[in-house]
């Protein structure tokens, strides 16, 4: 019996700048699998009425990214842990029902490994930003048990974030061993002290990637684009969309 035909896409605004079409496609041909992958622009608000008309198109996953993560979440029938710890989805397996996950966290990991920092286990690594993808990090951190620190440019938000997850409010009397900026594209730390400690962590690892990372460049110090986070992110989303509908691999 010949496999299915996956149909499968990434909704957000902007997507233009995504790699995401690339690397599943790449997933695809490893796997052999015949299917696509399309990068469709989604405004703020839309996600449920795109959703629902993607799966009536016969779509069978979709990646989520800004600003609709939130809106998936509240979309999906079933959410995984790191979803539910973040409050955001950016992953939905589109069956029967809607599965939600979140593999930000997955991505997080993955890369600050890559960039130098495979134990995870007491390390201390400062997050900047408390929207879903630090809150994602944030979760993720906790469960490998390394200690985490917050910083957001609104302090409610990050007062949240530490009430609700396993962090801690930043402090310039720490020196972290990882930073991990979630901040959107152009952000800037206009914190001298917050500043130094960026500056001074051995590793800093960029959610965005390409030109949108900004960040590092703006402070004058080395750091790890989000490439490598999207590659361990998207092939976890894979994975997912393969076993959870019965695909299996040739390789």
């Amino acid at each position: 019996m010949p496999e299915p035909f996956l149909r499968l896409a990434v909704i957000g605004d902007p997507v233009e700048h995504s790699q995401s079409p690339a690397l599943h496609r790449h997933f695809l041909d490893q796997a052999r699998l015949q299917g696509s992958y399309e990068a469709l622009r989604v405004p703020v608000g839309e996600g449920a009425r795109a959703i629902d008309d993607l799966r009536a198109r016969g779509y069978r996953g979709l990646n989520v990214t800004t600003p609709l993560k939130e809106e998936a979440f509240a979309y999906a029938a079933w959410r995984d842990a790191t979803a539910l710890a973040s409050g955001s989805v950016n992953t939905l397996v589109l069956t029967d029902s809607v599965e939600g996950y979140n593999t930000d966290g997955i991505g997080t990991l993955g890369a600050l490994s890559d960039a130098g920092l495979p134990e995870l286990a007491g390390a201390r690594v400062l997050v900047l930003g408390a929207g879903p993808t630090a809150r994602a990090a944030v979760a993720a951190l906790g469960a490998a048990a390394a200690a985490v620190w917050i910083w957001n440019r609104t302090p409610a938000r990050a007062a949240a974030v530490v009430r609700e997850l396993d962090a801690q409010p930043f402090t310039q009397a720490m020196s972290y061993d990882a930073v991990f900026s979630a901040l959107s594209p152009g952000a800037t730390l206009d914190d001298d002290a917050l500043a130094r400690a960026v500056q001074a962590a051995p590793i800093f690892v960029d959610a965005n990637y390409g030109e949108r990372a900004t960040l590092a460049r703006s402070l004058g110090r080395a750091g790890t684009g989000g490439a490598r986070m999207l590659e361990h992110s998207a092939r976890a989303s894979f994975e997912l969309w393969r076993a959870s509908l019965g695909v299996k691999s040739t390789e």
